[in-house]
């Protein structure tokens, strides 16, 4: 299973595959130089973007969950390309959106929480949308954002909030919790944001009005909000913050001074000494979508910020704080909550003979909810093994997937290793008493990533010839810190990203322009993933494809049953292809004269005719 960060280098590759990169580089650059746009619909609409697009979204977990229309990827999958672009440009020169079909999702505390699924073709349009207006927005957003953005995760959030706390010893923190933040988004407000960051174009504009007042199934039409579930909701809801984003840096880190600083982080570190000369507030702000922590020095500067914070929320956005969850936490003394994460600071360490402390150091534990979530579905998938609903190693597989993404996720935590062993405890004796597994002797062979994490633990089981991951077994990841890179610059992008070096992009973007006429955009999209998987060589004879001569093959033929689908596709030379197909013993004859032949070439072709229903060969 692909993880965030992987998800997210793919999008990267998507870009260049079909040539959006470039124009994204040139929409981030032209952004943050302060330009105007006023023609976005015409690369909105333009062909690589609405291909891009789909390929963006068909693999998107909710690609699979349908609108009140009743259709899914499946029915997009199945449209020619010139089809499905056609159908997306006509339906955008007069945008009228469908109703938004409304799901209420269970919380942990009893409650739900409502979300909202738009039509697959809505979803798609909003896809469109987004890979214009994100480098846009990427230029003007504030750097100590980090939710739903390129290259950023939690864990680069819960680093700054370490580094402030420990580097700078902030430990005074204000909590403020927003009201349903995404069902109160002021509709109007937000326009205005837009607008204020350079979107000119009245016709997207339009469309943007019209998406966030789309009917909700069962509701009515909003005059407020943005529903969770819209894939341009995210972006939109950083546009709102934003705003108090910058708000909270100009009253410390931006605030403008007589003298003039350098950009330097010595020339920085004056201009910080220089206005703790005044009596001004010190604060820094850390936030992930509608969940922010404004660090502060002192008590006395944390109350007025806090007060201040949610005034001007309340004025400039209409949106209200929460007074049971809104709060200021001293660190020294209490824990503060973040992104699954509890953390305060502790005295480490003496001056010498001076027996003074001199140094506060971060101490994070996983929070008590979600220690208590992961327990519950540790037993889910324990109860799935000893009662597999398919096979049991599938269950196991399921259940390691879980742990891996769980130690990936939690090492940042300090304690880490504390907080598992507790909960191991209390989930051991189901997992050895009912699956019955036993220890890990030498001759188990372990697949050599689990060997390689997991081998030296002595809480590693095995049930039959799969490996049970210790829960126990994790250990704290230092935090490194964040480069503040972006995606659509290209110096920074060479950093982060190597571009597609193993497959020819020539021949990537011959497949992007010249479609097959009468096949599915499925089956197109997939001819370029086939042709980087196979690193632009014959899934037969190894030999390195050209245009002119490369096909693809259905595996399971159509006739028989077999679709579009990326597993269900190899691309084979001519050659091969017509051996494949051929019926005839001198038809045959004639091809494999044709080819290079050996033992392990004949097993693959026959392997194809059978699955062909053809005759297998004979050397």
């Amino acid at each position: 299973m692909k993880n965030q960060k992987n998800l997210k280098r793919q999008k990267l590759r998507n870009n260049e595959y079909y040539q959006m990169q470039d124009i994204q580089d040139r929409l981030y650059l032209q952004s943050s130089k302060g330009t105007k746009f006023t023609h976005l619909m015409e690369i909105i609409t333009s062909e690589k973007n609405i291909l891009l697009a789909y390929r963006n979204i068909k693999k998107n977990r909710g690609s699979n969950t349908k609108g009140v229309d009743g259709k899914n990827i499946s029915h997009l999958a199945n449209l020619e390309p010139d089809t499905l672009i056609k159908l997306v440009q006509t339906k955008l020169k007069n945008y009228f959106p469908n109703k938004v079909r409304r799901v209420e999702i269970p919380k942990d505390n009893g409650k739900t929480r409502p979300l909202g699924i738009p039509t697959i073709m809505d979803r798609l349009i909003q896809q469109c949308i987004l890979q214009v207006l994100e480098p846009i927005c990427e230029a003007k957003f504030h750097k100590h954002s980090y939710g739903f953005r390129p290259l950023r995760s939690t864990k680069h959030a819960i680093s700054r909030a370490y580094s402030l706390a420990q580097k700078n010893n902030l430990h005074y923190v204000v909590d403020v919790d927003i009201k349903g933040f995404f069902d109160n988004i002021n509709h109007g407000k937000l326009i205005k944001q837009l607008w204020t960051l350079g979107i000119r174009d009245k016709s997207l504009i339009a469309v943007i009005s019209k998406m966030l007042k789309a009917e909700i199934e069962n509701i009515g039409i909003p005059d407020k909000g943005t529903p969770q579930g819209g894939i341009l909701s995210p972006l939109l809801a950083n546009v709102v913050l934003n705003e108090f984003d910058w708000w909270i840096n100009s009253q410390w880190e931006k605030f403008p001074t007589k003298k003039t600083y350098s950009t330097t982080k010595n020339s920085e570190v004056q201009k910080y000494r220089a206005l703790k000369t005044t009596k001004l507030k010190e604060v820094f702000i850390v936030r992930y979508a509608d969940d922010f922590k404004l660090f502060c020095r002192n008590h006395q500067d944390a109350v007025k910020i806090f007060e201040a914070s949610k005034q001007w929320l309340k004025n400039r956005l209409h949106l209200e704080a929460s007074k049971e969850k809104s709060k200021i936490v001293n660190l020294r003394k209490n824990y503060s909550y973040f992104l699954g994460i509890k953390l305060k600071v502790h005295k480490k360490g003496k001056n010498g003979a001076k027996n003074i402390s001199t140094k506060w150091v971060v101490k994070s534990h996983v929070q008590e909810k979600a220690l208590n979530k992961i327990k519950t579905n540790v037993r889910k998938h324990i109860t799935n093994i000893q009662k597999p609903k398919k096979s049991i190693g599938l269950a196991i597989d399921l259940y390691n997937s879980f742990v891996m993404g769980i130690h990936n996720y939690y090492n940042c935590a300090t304690n880490c290793n504390i907080d598992m062993a507790k909960l191991s405890n209390q989930t051991r004796t189901k997992i050895f008493v009912r699956l019955k597994s036993r220890r890990v002797n030498k001759s188990d062979k372990l697949p050599d990533y689990i060997k390689k994490v997991y081998g030296k633990s002595e809480m590693l089981r095995i049930i039959g010839d799969k490996p049970l991951l210790p829960l126990s077994y994790v250990q704290h990841s230092k935090l490194t810190n964040f480069s503040q890179a972006s995606i659509y610059n290209p110096i920074d992008r060479e950093k982060i990203h190597n571009t597609q070096k193993v497959a020819d992009y020539k021949i990537i973007k011959y497949l992007i322009e010249n479609p097959i006429q009468g096949q599915s955009t499925e089956y197109n999209d997939n001819r370029i993933s086939l042709y980087i998987g196979q690193l632009g060589k014959c899934f037969v004879t190894n030999e390195e494809l050209t245009v002119g001569n490369m096909e693809v093959h259905h595996a399971i033929p159509k006739s028989q049953g077999g679709n579009d689908s990326y597993n269900n596709l190899i691309y084979i030379t001519k050659d091969v292809h017509k051996l494949i197909h051929a019926t005839q013993l001198e038809t045959v004859n004639k091809y494999l004269n044709l080819i290079s032949v050996g033992k392990d070439t004949i097993e693959l072709i026959n392997g194809c005719r059978k699955l062909a229903n053809n005759f297998e060969i004979c050397l």
